[in-house]
């Protein structure tokens, strides 16, 4: 019996349907079968869609790339289907390899095909494929489509190229808000503050749309730079555009203000919040604990874990700081043994925290033997904290074998140097203070002036 060609078209048409619309796996493999039977699956558009269908789904990622091994014919939607689901996954190397996979098999590559791949090159740092990348961009002429240039904004950011992100925005005939904000938030995770709030204030000046996500990136770039003024004005810009109260404008609010060193509004943020994550939790309890407000941080960690949220590495950097703070040896190990308990492996950042609350507790030979069982090697900053408890308890026997290591690293940092001096010349060790200030001028290592980078409002 054949088929007319409507008949066909409407069988293509309902397979299609069906599959849109599947409400679960068990339907959606169902239909897998049917179209195996079938033959449908022949049909390069069913396959695809079944392909689509699948990599939708959490955890579907083998079945999508079984689908699409055993497609017959693949156009460019089904490559780029699983090349974007395989970046979306975490797994980079693997995206680039399809990539190139799709180009040595012939079928075209398009507008849609580059934005994954390019996240793929940021995602596993490769700079030397990213640039490949946009050199097959310009020679496809897709290199000034808004979704090719925001993608290769967001490469080049993410890998501290911020110059070759400003020459591709420059350059670009036409830019939408999405563009403007890619560099934003470039500018702002990059640590360049003044250049974000510049490009803030040009997309103000044009008229541009202001949602959320760019004021989230205003927010970072005003914590960061310690800008309140900016930061409160991005604040009364959210009320009065109406932005309501969206769980990540609100976490950038708090974390504004705390870097600020504003916890009364930090705090009149958080508690107006209708929803919080740990991420909400966490901004409070990191500031806190690194400003030494021990016994607010650790009330916050406790209040928590008591409404059922799970803290993650950040906050456990949080309470460990406060413990340093606050003396609370006994308290931070406490903590810092109960990170595995959560699931969390302790990281290097983890261990200077208890190395810096023993040493400040004068515990200096403990605190020596805990840097010497770590299973990394400790940095220049933990062994700073090592040297800074010997000059403060006076411990130059332990401050001794600290130095070693510490000066073998060849810091730049003059604390650590003055820090070591001003433990030998407490001593009545002169002589070594004066051998480790020649030391300075041999490694043209300047005393810094301190200075805060939090302005007034005035």
């Amino acid at each position: 019996m054949r088929i007319s060609m409507t008949d066909a078209a409407n069988l293509l048409s309902y397979y299609f349907h069906l599959l849109h619309i599947s409400p679960s796996l068990r339907h959606l493999r169902h239909l897998h079968a049917r179209l195996l039977r079938t033959g449908l699956f022949t049909n390069v558009i069913l396959s695809s869609k079944l392909l689509l269908s699948y990599s939708r789904r959490r955890r579907l990622l083998p079945c999508a790339l079984s689908v699409f091994l055993h497609m017959p014919r693949r156009n460019s939607h089904s490559w780029n289907t699983l090349i974007a689901e395989l970046s979306r996954s975490g797994r980079p190397l693997e995206a680039i390899g399809f990539f190139h996979r799709m180009r040595s098999s012939g079928v075209p590559v398009d507008e849609f095909t580059f934005p994954p791949v390019l996240r793929s090159c940021a995602g596993s740092s490769d700079a030397a494929a990213g640039m490949s990348v946009h050199g097959v961009s310009v020679k496809s002429g897709v290199e000034s489509s808004i979704f090719v240039a925001s993608a290769l904004v967001f490469f080049y950011m993410a890998l501290s190229r911020t110059s070759d992100a400003r020459q591709l925005f420059d350059g670009m005939p036409e830019k939408d808000a999405v563009l403007w904000t890619s560099m934003l938030s470039g500018y702002a995770q990059n640590g360049d503050s003044a250049s974000a709030l510049a490009f803030f204030r040009k997309m103000v000046d044009g008229g541009l749309q202001l949602d959320h996500v760019v004021l989230v990136s205003l927010l970072l770039a005003c914590g960061q730079s310690g800008s309140i003024r900016h930061g409160k004005s991005a604040h009364a810009c959210c009320v009065r555009r109406g932005l309501g109260s969206p769980l990540t404008l609100c976490n950038a609010l708090v974390d504004m203000y705390v870097k600020s060193g504003d916890f009364g509004a930090a705090e009149r943020v958080f508690h107006g919040m209708p929803a919080r994550d740990v991420i909400s939790w966490t901004a409070l309890i990191l500031g806190h604990g690194l400003n030494g407000h021990a016994d607010v941080a650790l009330k916050l960690f406790d209040e928590m874990c008591t409404q059922g949220i799970q803290p993650n590495s950040v906050t456990f950097l949080g309470v460990l700081s406060a413990c340093g703070h606050g003396g609370l040896v006994e308290k931070a190990w406490g903590f810092f043994g109960s990170m595995r308990q959560c699931g969390i492996e302790p990281e290097l950042k983890h261990y200077a925290c208890v190395a810096d609350a023993l040493a400040k507790a004068g515990r200096l030979v403990e605190a020596e033997r805990f840097v010497a069982e770590m299973p990394m090697e400790p940095d220049e900053a933990i062994l700073g904290a090592l040297l800074a408890g010997c000059r403060v308890h006076g411990d130059t026997e332990v401050g001794d074998r600290v130095s070693k290591r510490l000066m073998r690293m060849r810091p730049a940092k003059s604390g650590y140097y003055m820090s070591l001096a001003n433990m030998y010349a407490d001593a009545g060790r002169y002589s070594d203070a004066e051998r480790v200030r020649e030391f300075m001028k041999e490694r043209s290592v300047n005393k810094q002036i301190g200075y805060s980078s939090v302005d007034s409002e005035s």
